[in-house]
């Protein structure tokens, strides 16, 4: 798929100087670190905010019957256990 961008000279410049520098082996290749390089930001901006409402929520016991539920729930054994009865 081809996509036409309109950049300054500039940026044209820049990018020009990184594939013949060998950082990359065409614009294209550029163009797609750093989108790649934006999906991995937005993904860890993402887990941050977990990680912190995680922080913020109030605490939880742990029993062995949480870990067991939690394990049941990971490894979907209810699932597998409902199947069975069927």
């Amino acid at each position: 798929m081809n996509i036409n961008i309109d950049i300054p000279d500039k940026v044209r410049v820049y990018v020009e100087a990184q594939v013949i520098a060998g950082a990359y082996n065409s614009i294209s290749e550029y163009f797609l670190d750093l989108v790649q390089q934006d999906q991995k930001r937005k993904a860890q901006e993402k887990l941050e905010a977990l990680l912190l409402e995680g922080i913020d929520s109030p605490g939880q016991e742990v029993t062995p019957e949480y870990w067991h539920s939690l394990r049941s729930m990971v490894l979907g054994e209810n699932n597998m256990e409902n199947s069975n009865e069927a």
